[in-house]
Parts: structure tokens; C-alpha cells; sequence
């Protein structure tokens, strides 16, 4: 497999993209003669565009009550976790098998929770279910950021223009420089040392990130109406975090409050580190293309969208565990091309989408999760340099 990053030009994805709603179909565009990514022809890329679509409606027609059952049933398992491994805390943490049997169910109810639960739910993959309390208009999660905001930075930005230069902000966050394309400045330098401390704050950093906040510092004028509230919005949102986590539990731990807060701590580290480390795995290893558009092309087909998806992300492989913990961004390549699909199905349709890959010549990026880890990490260091 090659390990060589190549930058392509692309066109930007339209309104006209598949959505994060199952209702919402893109409409048929006629591909320009151009080339594409991968030396694909274009009618090679509107082909791969219909096959992918029959994938997609495969599931659509599938889906239903067992999807329903299994986010129920992960739910159920998280609320436990956390329950569980509260109560052991509120009761023994000053234990040492209390405090390790406590911190670890509560750390894996806070990845559960927004890997696999919080992710997905707010990307509107069980609204078809029309349960209003498993619904992206109504969930909240365990994370710093205000669902509003994450949903606007994510689902509206990042899965428009994966891995265009200049338009998709995930691109290093604003901090790291993660392609040659990308102008070396004195600061990368440091960027292996702030990739460190944005694992460990990830959750902070990401609500910041997702704030927009900078572009309007960095304009020198003052905040608008709607973006103070935003403001007010996170700050309520850490407010009620912080306090969880940090104050009241803590407290109700009486004598053994140090205890529990190093637990709730080292639970919220944890879930940092693995979050960072999974984004990292899926959009930034060697072998991952980024493409370079100065500006949006009008011209950009169903088929151009789902090729840059294809190319612009990387799978972890493993076990089911690492699946579901991973909130089946193991399978980066299959949710960027189906953000709104049931994430338990894209162990179902991998093989099928992998079989596109190899009819049209093209790689198909998945290694174990150390390898992916390692990769990104070599390319942050690597890159940190002129």
C-alpha cells in the first residue's frame, strides 16, 4: 500500500450532495470532461457514483427495527456504565479496585457516549426512527461542545469539503500543518508538542474549534449579535461540564473527593486521547489525499463528491469492540461516503464498497490501529519541518 500523500484538485460538494437526511437525494448532474482523482475518466466516476447509490439504498430499505434495537440497546449499556462506575466511586473510591473498576466504566461510558452515541445521533442516522428522544434535534451529549454548534462545524463544513485545502477547517484544526501543500510557518516546529495537548483537551479544543471564534478575533471587529450568543451557549455548556465532573460528584464523594476527582479526570482524559486518536486515524495517515480547489466548482457531480470521500479517509481494522468504541469511525471510508446510515451497518457494506475500490484500481486505506496511529503521527513530526 502506498504511503505517499498526493494532492489533487477537486470540486467542492453542493447542497446537491448525498445529505445527512435519508429523504434528501442529490440531483443527476452531467460530468464535464476533465480528469479526476485516481485517473478515473468521467464516466468512470459517475459509474462509481450510481454503484454507490445502490449501496446506499440497499441499507435504506433494510434498516429498521434491529437498527432501532441495537442504538437502544447501546444507550441502555452507556447510562449503566456510568451509573455503575459512579456509584463504585461514590462508594470506595479511596479503594484502589474501587477507584480502577469505577474509572474505567466511567471512561467507557464517556467514549460510548460520544463515539458511538453522540456522533451519530447528531448526525441524524437514527432520526428515521422518529423517536424524539433519540433524535439530532433533541440530543444532547457528554462534550463540551453545544450540538448546534458541533452539527453546523461538522456535518454542514467538514463533510461538504473533506480534505479541500482552505475550505475544510478539520485540515489540522488551524494548528497543524498536515499536507506539503500547506505553507511551512516557524510555528509547525512546535505542532508534534500542541498535537500532544490537543489530545489530552480535545473535547475543549474542538468546541473552540467549532465556535468559529477566531475568524472574527482575527478580523479586529466586534462580535455579532448571534455570535455572542454562541458564546454564551459554550460557556453555559462547560459551565454544566465542569460542574459534573469536577464539583458535584466530586463532593458527594465526601472525604473521598480527592479520589473521585482524579477519576472523573483521568475518565475525561481518556476519552480525549482515544476521540483524537480515532479523528486522527481517519484523516490524517500517509496514503490520505488532499485536493487543492481556489474555489467552488458549480460542476461537481454525485460521483466527484463520493470519489473524494473515498480517497480523502482511512479505516482502522480490528475487532468489533474497536468498532463500537470507536463509534464505527473505524469505518471513516464508509461514513464519509454514508454519514447518514445506521453506523452498524458499514461493517456490512465495507467489503461491498472495498470491491469498488479494487474494480476501479483505487486504494483502499485500512490498517490496524497502531500502524494508522503511528502514520499520523510521523506525518505531524514530519511535516512539522520546511
Amino acid at each position: 500500500m502506498s504511503t505517499t500523500q498526493q494532492t489533487r484538485p477537486s470540486p467542492h460538494v453542493d447542497a446537491d450532495r448525498p445529505s445527512d437526511r435519508p429523504s434528501e437525494r442529490p440531483s443527476e448532474r452531467t460530468a464535464p470532461d476533465r480528469s479526476r482523482p485516481g485517473d478515473l475518466t468521467a464516466e468512470q466516476v459517475e459509474q462509481i457514483g450510481r454503484e454507490l447509490d445502490a449501496i446506499r439504498d440497499g441499507v435504506l430499505a433494510a434498516r429498521g427495527e434491529v437498527d432501532a434495537a441495537y442504538i437502544r440497546r447501546v444507550i441502555v449499556v452507556q447510562r449503566s456504565l456510568e451509573i455503575g462506575g459512579r456509584l463504585v466511586l461514590l462508594a470506595g473510591s479511596r479503594r484502589r479496585w474501587a477507584w480502577v473498576v469505577g474509572t474505567t466504566a466511567l471512561a467507557t461510558a464517556k467514549v460510548l457516549d460520544n463515539m458511538e452515541i453522540g456522533h451519530n445521533v447528531l448526525h441524524g442516522q437514527w432520526d428515521w426512527m422518529r423517536d424524539p428522544k433519540i433524535h439530532s434535534s433533541t440530543w444532547d451529549w457528554d462534550h463540551a461542545s453545544p450540538p448546534e454548534q458541533w452539527k453546523r462545524a461538522h456535518n454542514e463544513v467538514h463533510h461538504r469539503f473533506t480534505n479541500i485545502l482552505g475550505q475544510d477547517n478539520d485540515l489540522g484544526y488551524g494548528i497543524l500543518r498536515v499536507d506539503e501543500a500547506q505553507e511551512w510557518r516557524p510555528r509547525h516546529l512546535v505542532q508534534p508538542f500542541w498535537n500532544a495537548v490537543t489530545a489530552c483537551v480535545f473535547e475543549y479544543g474542538i468546541a473552540m474549534y467549532d465556535l468559529e471564534l477566531g475568524a472574527h478575533l482575527r478580523a479586529g471587529k466586534r462580535l455579532p449579535p448571534e455570535k455572542r450568543d454562541e458564546v454564551l451557549a459554550l460557556l453555559h455548556k462547560l459551565r454544566k461540564q465542569v460542574t459534573k465532573d469536577f464539583v458535584v460528584h466530586p463532593l458527594l464523594s465526601g472525604r473521598g473527593w480527592r479520589a473521585t476527582l482524579a477519576a472523573n479526570a483521568s475518565a475525561v482524559l481518556v476519552r480525549n486521547v482515544w476521540s483524537h486518536s480515532v479523528i486522527m486515524c481517519g484523516h490524517f495517515p500517509e496514503g490520505v489525499e488532499v485536493f487543492e480547489q481556489p474555489e467552488l466548482d458549480e460542476a461537481e457531480t454525485r460521483g466527484d463528491w463520493y470519489v473524494r470521500q473515498m480517497l480523502g479517509s482511512a479505516n482502522i481494522t480490528g475487532p468489533t469492540l474497536l468498532h463500537v468504541l470507536t463509534g464505527h469511525l473505524s469505518h471513516q471510508i464508509e461514513h464519509h461516503c454514508f454519514p447518514d446510515l445506521p453506523s452498524r451497518r458499514y461493517p456490512e457494506i465495507a467489503p461491498q464498497l472495498r470491491a469498488v475500490f479494487d474494480r476501479y484500481g483505487l486504494t483502499y486505506n485500512a490498517r490496524p490501529l497502531l500502524q494508522q496511529v503511528a502514520s499520523a503521527w510521523r506525518k505531524v513530526v514530519r511535516l512539522s519541518l520546511p
